[in-house]
């Protein structure tokens, strides 16, 4: 952390103990505001805030630019080799259908529109480690937007964001201006496009749909929200279930719902099969999101395509990944250093079917490995995690508590967006049970 962040976090913690009442009340407003909003279903929260948000000089802001672009840089070779090199190709574990839908030409010009890497970065020594990368699912848009709005009921970052001319990023327009640049490139453009926003509307965030449907309708492009089920194709073009064309479509449906729907979704199949839909992204962007990508990366075969420069930051930044099976990782090793390991699904997202040793009791750490051995799970070595001082007065106690922090770096075909900020109290953070979100804001001055 620069000297200026630490100065200002420091002063959030101490203007926020010194001025409780006022905060407390702020929080009161704020829970109206959640509930009022689409966090809230009637039964239950979808986001979760909390008091104190991040804030970073423009020297860390860089910082995140050389990060994504570093990044990017890798995981676009590692794309390019797989559609380009059959031999590379067989190192995936996908299916065949998959791998079909992967080589489809997308189009346009672009092999990974939209992603967000999470990393744990250490704000003292600037050094990271990665946790995943998120491609077509990437949420979290609608959250730091009106995280950031209610915030002018939380007296603590009022008082500071005067002081410190802290200024907030915009992830909407910013990704309309991306979407529609790409499909400007496709190679079966239109003049007045017609969009969708795609995905199994039941599992869906629909917060981020709604912005993004009302920004692109204020712009004069035609969205619709769409189930990725509903929709019907003729052989040249792709609509919804009332007749509504679709020319480009904003793709939120993960990969691993799709393949696990496959019957159900035939028409987005056969448009994208047929390459009469513009697709951002196409299926190519499963090859990065896939966990299998960490252990990939530190293979001798993806070395052959990345600069000495490249290896390195692999090397320091992507934690040891391995399949957990029979001849891939040493079974002992694992079970006898269980705070030094994680065990995840192959392909999952919201932090399905994770187990962290550290959490877990001998025993309970037996029972998990046991369980998971051969079941298309990775393990994968658990990062250091970086800890803050926070309060949580809306789902939690409102006291100070030491926070984990997981920093999220929103990707636009290839170009940093904006950072926002995930924390939890414990070792690991969970989404849709621990976990905390607040914006992040660039100190504007000293």
């Amino acid at each position: 952390m620069t000297a200026l962040s630490k100065k200002i976090q420091a002063e959030y913690i101490e203007h926020f103990k010194a001025h409780e009442e006022e905060n407390r009340r702020g929080a009161l407003r704020i829970e109206e505001n959640y509930k009022n909003s689409n966090f809230w279903d009637g039964e239950r929260f979808f986001s979760h805030g909390i008091h104190i948000p991040k804030t970073y000089e423009e020297k860390t802001i860089k910082h995140f630019q050389e990060i994504v672009t570093m990044t990017y840089g890798i995981v676009t070779k590692v794309i390019r080799a797989y559609l380009e090199q059959p031999e590379y190709r067989k190192l995936f574990p996908f299916s065949k259908e998959l791998e079909e839908l992967i080589l489809v030409p997308n189009g346009y010009d672009s092999l990974l529109p939209i992603a967000c890497f999470d990393i744990f970065y250490d704000e003292d020594t600037e050094d990271f480690k990665f946790c995943e990368i998120n491609t077509d699912g990437t949420s979290g848009m609608n959250e730091y937007t009106q995280n950031d709005r209610f915030y002018k009921d939380n007296y603590t970052h009022q008082y500071m964001k005067k002081k410190y001319d802290l200024r907030s990023f915009e992830l909407f327009e910013s990704w309309i201006d991306c979407f529609m640049g790409l499909y400007g490139t496709y190679d079966k453009r239109i003049e007045k496009p017609q969009v969708a926003i795609v995905d199994f509307l039941d599992k869906a965030l629909l917060g981020d749909f709604e912005g993004f449907a009302k920004r692109f309708e204020k712009r004069g492009i035609p969205c619709r929200i769409c189930d990725i089920r509903d929709l019907r194709y003729d052989g040249s073009s792709l609509s919804a279930a009332d007749g509504y064309r679709i020319d480009a479509i904003y793709r939120r449906a993960v990969t691993t719902d799709i393949m696990e729907d496959f019957d159900r979704v035939q028409p987005l199949i056969q448009a994208v099969t047929d390459r009469n839909i513009f697709m951002a992204g196409s299926f190519c962007t499963q090859i990065p999101h896939n966990k299998w990508l960490f252990y990939l990366l530190h293979r001798e075969e993806t070395y052959k395509l990345l600069s000495e420069e490249e290896i390195a930051f692999v090397e320091k930044h992507i934690p040891k990944t391995f399949l957990l099976a029979d001849g891939q990782c040493d079974r002992g090793l694992i079970l006898n250093d269980k705070d030094g390991y994680l065990l995840k699904p192959l392909d999952s997202y919201g932090c399905a079917g994770l187990y962290a040793g550290v959490e877990c009791s001998g025993q309970e750490w037996q029972r998990a490995v046991d369980a998971c051995w051969g079941k298309d799970y990775i393990c994968q070595e658990y990062c250091k995690q970086y800890r803050t001082l926070n309060a949580d007065f809306l789902f939690g106690d409102g006291k100070v508590h030491p926070f984990i922090n997981m920093t999220r770096l929103f990707v636009y075909n290839g170009v940093f967006a904006g950072v926002y900020g995930r924390f939890a109290q414990g070792d690991t953070i969970t989404t849709g049970k621990n976990e905390r979100m607040a914006p992040a804001y660039v100190i504007g001055k000293c």
